[in-house]
C-alpha cells in the first residue's frame, strides 16, 4: 500500500485524514501494519461472519467513563453488530484495581467477552489467563497476550516536552494515576521522563509525583507542588483532571498561561469551546472502536484474536501554554 504522504498528495486531502483512514483499514483487517516507517500490506479483508451473538461486559475504570463519547459509540456499534452489551455493575476504581475483587465480579457476571478499560498490569495479566475472550482498551497491556487498543502518545508527549523546554520551562510536572506510575512508569510516562533527561533536566519524584487516586489526594498533591517549588508547566494525564486542576489553581489565583502552563494528555469534546484552546494530545477514537468490533466478531466465530492496535496521537498546541514565568 502506498504511504500516507503519497496518498495525501494523490488524493488532495490532508495527511491526517489519510492516517485516520489507514488506521481504520488496519483495524478492519483490510491492511496489515508493517510497523513504524514500514509499508502496510493489503489483506483480503474480514473473513466469514460471526456465528453467534456474544454477551459482552464492559468493565469501566470509573463511572465517569460513561460520559466518554467513544464508549457510548462502542456500545451502540456492538449492539448493531448483534451482540448484547452491558456495563459491569462495578468499576475498577470501585474494586480498587484489586485482582481478587475483580475475579469475584467476573465469576458472578455471565459474559462471553470482556472489554476492560484502563486496567492495571496485574488486572490485565489476570484477564489474559481467562478462557473467556478479553480486550484491553488502554491500560498496561503491552507485552501481554491479550487483544488491545489504545493511543500511541509517545511521539506527541516528547514533542510537548520539547515545546515546553523551548519556552524556557524546566520545572515540568506530569500528574498521572498510580497505575500509570507503578510498578514502573508506563510508555507515555517513560517518554516524558526520558525527554526531560535528554534536555539535561535531572528527573525524580518531583516530575512524576505520587498521589492516592482520590479527589483529596489529587488536590493535596497540587497544593504541595505549588506550596514549595511551584512547577512552571503542569501536564495532566486525563481531561477531567485537567478541568479540576485548572479550577483549583484559579481559586488560588494561579492562571494559565500567565503563572503556569497547562497541558493534558487526552482530548475532550469540550475543549473545542475553550478560549484560548487547550494544549492537549489528540487521537482518533474511531479506529479503536473498529478494532474492538472486529475482535468481538472474531470471538463470535471462535477465532482467537490477541492482536494489539495503536492509533497515533498528535500534539494540539493551544493557548494554555506559554513562556516560563520569570
Amino acid at each position: 500500500m502506498p504511504g500516507r504522504d503519497r496518498l495525501a498528495a494523490e488524493l488532495g486531502v490532508s495527511p491526517w485524514s489519510i492516517q485516520r483512514g489507514l488506521e481504520i483499514l488496519v483495524a478492519e483487517g483490510f491492511l496489515e501494519s508493517g510497523g513504524v516507517r514500514r509499508r502496510r500490506r493489503i489483506q483480503g479483508g474480514p473473513e466469514g461472519i460471526k456465528t453467534r451473538d456474544l454477551r459482552i461486559q464492559i468493565l469501566l475504570y470509573e463511572s465517569s467513563d460513561l460520559q466518554r463519547d467513544y464508549l457510548v459509540d462502542l456500545r451502540h456499534r456492538l449492539v448493531e453488530a448483534g451482540h448484547e452489551v452491558e456495563f459491569a455493575k462495578r468499576t475498577l476504581s470501585d474494586l480498587r484495581m484489586d485482582v481478587a475483587r475483580v475475579a469475584r465480579l467476573v465469576e458472578a457476571t455471565p459474559a462471553d467477552g470482556w472489554v476492560v478499560v484502563a486496567g492495571s498490569q496485574s488486572v490485565l495479566e489476570w484477564f489474559a489467563t481467562l478462557p473467556t475472550p478479553s480486550f484491553a482498551l488502554f491500560g498496561r497491556r503491552q507485552a501481554l497476550p491479550i487483544a488491545g487498543a489504545g493511543a500511541d502518545k509517545v511521539p506527541a508527549t516528547k514533542e510537548l516536552v520539547r515545546r515546553l523546554v523551548a519556552l524556557g520551562h524546566r520545572r515540568i510536572v506530569l500528574m498521572a494515576r498510580e497505575d500509570r506510575r507503578l510498578p514502573e512508569p508506563g510508555a507515555g510516562e517513560r517518554a516524558f521522563l526520558d525527554e526531560l533527561a535528554a534536555h539535561g533536566i535531572p528527573t525524580g519524584d518531583y516530575h512524576l509525583p505520587a498521589w492516592n487516586g482520590t479527589p483529596e489526594g489529587f488536590l493535596g498533591c497540587l497544593d504541595s507542588l505549588f506550596g514549595y517549588t511551584p512547577p512552571t508547566a503542569l501536564v495532566i494525564d486525563e481531561a477531567f483532571l485537567f478541568q479540576v486542576a485548572q479550577q483549583h489553581l484559579a481559586r488560588r489565583g494561579i492562571l494559565a498561561p500567565d503563572h503556569v502552563s497547562l497541558a493534558v494528555c487526552d482530548p475532550d469534546p469540550v475543549f473545542a469551546w475553550y478560549r484560548p484552546q487547550v494544549a492537549h494530545l489528540s487521537w482518533y477514537a474511531e479506529p479503536v472502536v473498529h478494532r474492538i468490533i472486529r475482535w468481538a466478531n472474531n470471538a463470535a466465530r471462535g477465532v482467537a484474536d490477541r492482536k494489539q492496535f495503536l492509533t497515533r496521537a498528535r500534539l494540539v498546541d493551544g493557548g494554555t501554554i506559554g513562556p516560563a514565568p520569570l
